[in-house]
């Protein structure tokens, strides 16, 4: 079992890097943003030290397609579904980060058959608690409004910049992958 997660790991960071999709190996000319996109440990950790209330606010989880890349990524066909989640996560009371994550089907068994009924609880806990839990290496971009991840990001909110910065990247866990797609939303910054 160990032996497939190793090459389906390998498998995964070539496509990764083949199939970008217009995605950044860095986040060039991030500014403000930069130190949270490069952020290699729990994003849901450096949140909650530095936000006394922090909280999940669910606000998607369905059975409905990837987009083509998300698909291409993680190894999944144009028809196959997979459990979208998407969360804000919320510092004192302000939406900081918008959360898109990917669970395809066949990656919620095992240790991870509970990742499709976590509420208001963060996925980036479960994921880092775990440490044979693999990560492949953040991919970055700069969204504009016209992108669906941006539109889904700002729904709700008053505050729309012309872009909002984006990272991504899969986990990989006893062969089973999951996206997990972080949105930077104004405030983030803006309450430094």
């Amino acid at each position: 079992m160990v032996e497939c997660a190793i090459i389906h790991d390998v498998k995964i960071n070539k496509i990764f890097l083949h199939t970008r999709y217009h995605w950044l190996e860095k986040p060039v000319l991030s500014h403000l943003y930069r130190t949270w996109l490069i952020e290699k440990g729990s994003l849901t950790a450096r949140l909650q030290q530095r936000y006394r209330h922090f909280s999940v606010k669910p606000l998607t989880v369905k059975y409905a397609k990837t987009t083509h890349d998300e698909a291409s990524l993680l190894r999944m066909t144009a028809n196959d579904s997979a459990l979208i989640r998407e969360v804000f996560l919320i510092g004192n009371g302000q939406p900081l980060v918008f959360a898109h994550s990917v669970l395809p089907r066949n990656s919620l068994r095992g240790e991870w058959r509970g990742l499709g009924k976590l509420g208001n609880k963060a996925l980036g806990a479960t994921l880092f608690a775990n440490p044979k839990v693999k990560r492949t290496p953040l991919s970055y971009k700069k969204l504009s409004s016209s992108h669906a991840l941006y539109q889904s990001a700002v729904n709700g909110l008053t505050d729309r910049p012309a872009f909002l910065w984006a990272r991504r990247s899969i986990f990989n866990l006893d062969c089973s992958n999951i996206m997990v797609t972080e949105v930077f939303l104004p405030h983030l910054v803006a309450s430094a």
